[in-house]
């Protein structure tokens, strides 16, 4: 039997071939934009299937590498070992049914470590030597046993040895009221001047931008002072390098490594409750580095007194700074977001409609939003469609379903009273006054638009009206938005409200 997923990957594509696509570099490796919008729908059908935990722990890490044209071999990367084969052994079978559906191209899926990640050089414990006082220091990130080769002195490998995306930058970070907040204390935190707070911990939920502030805090931190060594993982790295130093009877170098950086920063770490081992170390790294006036950022998807089962003195520690709560972009912040993402683009024609569509439906994150306009991009450019309103809404409709709330009729008739200033009562009252009228149809129409109501279930809830009522109202209503500019911009208000 196939696959649950199979129903949300894309149709096979025929005809293409790997040397004749619009290449892209991502993850370990080149591929082209049509698989990245590929991995995208098989992502979104994963995320459905597993839940939002799963996918956020072992899916959402992966990366895509190369596609081998002559083999139809994909590369899949993730940061470590340890997630590399838990995904293996638990999602091979699915993510290779998925990509057999998605793309014609890719016959077979290799799971691996990404090799991108940076090992580091060996920390001994003990006195160092005078000649490595001296030697420069790297931004570093990772607790492994390796030897580091000199680098070009301009200092961009050594951002680059850090394991933090090079996109992900304060530059690259739109703000708006909701995230403002936790923007500029990530930008004082990363400031030469000793921070007013440690730890910073910014709360959000998924796709807000949380990852986004800790990467841009850490180029800021690593640009401020040469030769800065930083610390950036998971929550579920931590853990994994912790059990690895455990088994290999390597506590103490472990201890005096984690605690020779000067900035930690850790994501995902509500991926570290119920580990009691892990948050003791935690807790006394935390404590030694902020003796020492060194600085700290967490990220989470809740607030430090939500994360059910951490140790009371983690949780003590986690919400002795600053709590800097990420709220989800408003329309206004999307719309900022899309444009800014569009000028990175060249010859891409998105027309204001489109943009104004893609704000006002996908409201869930901006990481959904950011790889919708991706894909209907990469979708124009490689069938030479142009971009419209129809494009989106046919190549979207994983997203758009996924993003589009339960609005009720009550919903609808209470928003439309207080917009055209009537009583409530009025959407059932048999008033046949124009001033009544035209509210009551309007609210029948964005009932029909936004509901999966039937007609005569809409007309029960305005009076008991018949179907046939509903049914004039709406086409009234459609006909009345291409004619009065007006009504127009009436239900474009209404809709803004009650999507938003």
């Amino acid at each position: 039997m196939a696959d649950r997923h199979a129903v949300h990957a894309r149709p096979a594509k025929s005809g293409s071939t790997g040397a004749s696509k619009e290449r892209v570099a991502l993850g370990g490796g080149e591929t082209d934009a049509d698989l990245q919008a590929d991995w995208a729908d098989i992502c979104t059908g994963l995320r459905k299937d597993l839940g939002q935990q799963v996918y956020s722990q072992w899916i959402k890490p992966v990366r895509l590498g190369a596609l081998c044209p002559d083999t139809g071999t994909l590369d899949l990367y993730l940061p470590t070992e340890f997630s590399a084969n838990w995904v293996m052994d638990r999602f091979a079978d699915r993510l290779s049914l998925a990509w057999k559906i998605a793309s014609s191209d890719v016959r077979n899926v290799r799971i691996g470590v990404d090799p991108r990640r940076h090992k580091l050089p060996e920390m001994k414990i003990g006195t160092p030597t005078a000649a490595a006082v001296q030697a420069p220091r790297r931004v570093q990130t990772g607790l492994d046993r390796t030897h580091a080769h000199a680098g070009p002195a301009d200092g961009l490998e050594e951002i680059a040895s850090a394991g933090l995306d090079a996109m992900l930058t304060f530059a690259s970070f739109v703000t708006g009221e909701g995230n403002v907040l936790a923007c500029n204390a990530a930008q004082r935190m990363a400031s030469v001047e000793p921070p007013q707070f440690s730890p910073l911990y910014l709360k959000a939920a998924t796709g807000q931008g949380k990852t986004h502030l800790l990467h841009a805090l850490g180029h800021q931190f690593a640009a401020t002072r040469s030769g800065a060594r930083i610390f950036y993982c998971s929550a579920e790295r931590f853990m994994v390098e912790f059990v690895q130093a455990l088994r290999q009877n390597r506590m103490m170098e472990f201890k005096s490594r984690l605690r020779g950086f000067d900035m930690l920063l850790v994501d995902d770490i509500q991926f570290i409750i119920g580990k009691a081992s892990a948050q003791e170390e935690l807790l006394y790294t935390i404590d030694a580095l902020l003796a020492e006036g060194k600085r700290l950022a967490f990220a989470a998807d809740r607030a430090p007194q939500a994360l059910d089962g951490v140790e009371p003195r983690l949780l003590s520690r986690l919400s002795m700074g600053l709590v800097a709560d990420i709220q989800p972009a408003d329309m206004g912040l999307r719309r900022k977001i899309l444009e800014h993402r569009l000028a990175r683009f060249t010859a891409s024609d998105v027309p204001e409609d489109v943009i104004a569509f893609l704000a006002r439906t996908i409201s869930r994150n901006v990481r959904e939003l950011v790889g919708g306009l991706n894909k209907l991009i990469a979708y124009a450019q490689l069938t030479g469609q142009p971009v419209s309103l129809q494009l989106a809404e046919e190549q979207l409709t994983d997203i758009l379903s996924a993003n589009r709330r339960r609005i009720t009729i009550d919903e609808i008739q209470r928003t439309v009273c207080q917009f055209y200033r009537l009583d409530r009562s009025e959407m059932a009252s048999k008033r046949r006054a124009r001033a009544v009228v035209r509210p009551r149809q309007v609210a029948m129409y964005l009932a029909k638009v936004l509901t999966p109501r039937s007609y005569p279930e809409i007309g029960r809830k305005f009076g008991g009206r018949d179907h046939s009522t509903v049914i004039h109202a709406v086409r009234l209503i459609e006909d009345l938005r291409t004619r009065d500019a007006d009504m127009d911009g009436d239900v474009r208000s209404l809709l803004r409200q009650l999507e938003s």
